[in-house]
């Protein structure tokens, strides 16, 4: 049985990762798009030379690796190099959403979770069959980003800019979660969540008993 594909998305600093450690804590397996982009531009991998070799050494760490804050603010001013980057990156990491769902598949898990920061900017959007916005107004996000990184307000925001509008995210996606309120009131917005990718799950395996 193919898993429920789940996406969770959501500007910067409106909670995703609280909703996947949530959904994680119910036993659905949990992939982060970000861990997987890191992944992908390691020493020694295609994306890594093609990065180089169209950036420059100037964004390398004396170890080596990518500096990605640094490549971040190229790509903040540079639309044409901020394409350069996706076409380098995203199918590597689109391989390993595949390997990702194929372990899913193997351990007959009813659902996989992905979360994926950029998924309408990236237009990887249609490989999921579930899509939820966690949603939290701009000026709580400014403020959990600068007292998370440390950040001016001004960086938070140029930060938020190469992202896609919030009102625009909310009409794409099947679900919203709002995290501006109390922890609990977000919690319960999980539960509901969980109950209906249960539910969808379940009727998967009605489907795939009643043709088998």
């Amino acid at each position: 049985m193919v898993p429920v594909k789940i996406a969770v998305t959501g500007g910067i600093g409106s909670g995703k990762s609280v909703v996947c450690r949530m959904l994680a804590e119910k036993g659905l397996p949990v992939v982060s798009a970000d861990e997987l982009s890191r992944r992908a531009v390691e020493p020694g991998t295609a994306a890594y030379g093609q990065i180089v070799e169209y950036f420059g050494e100037s964004i390398l760490l004396p170890d080596g690796n990518i500096d990605r804050p640094a490549l971040r603010n190229v790509i903040r001013s540079d639309g044409k190099a901020k394409k350069a980057l996706e076409r380098f990156v995203h199918p590597e990491v689109f391989r390993q959403m595949e390997k990702r769902l194929e372990d899913a598949v193997q351990k007959e898990a009813p659902a996989v979770v992905m979360e994926v920061p950029l998924l309408f900017e990236s237009g990887m959007e249609k490989w999921f069959d579930c899509v939820v916005l966690v949603f939290t107004p701009e000026e709580s996000r400014i403020r959990r980003v600068m007292e998370r990184d440390g950040v001016s307000r001004e960086e938070a925001g140029s930060m938020m800019k190469i992202q896609m509008p919030e009102e625009i995210k909310r009409k794409q996606a099947h679900r919203v979660i709002d995290n501006d309120g109390p922890m609990e009131e977000t919690r319960r917005s999980v539960d509901r969540l969980h109950n209906r990718i249960m539910e969808k799950a379940g009727a998967n395996i009605r489907k795939k008993n009643e043709k088998g």
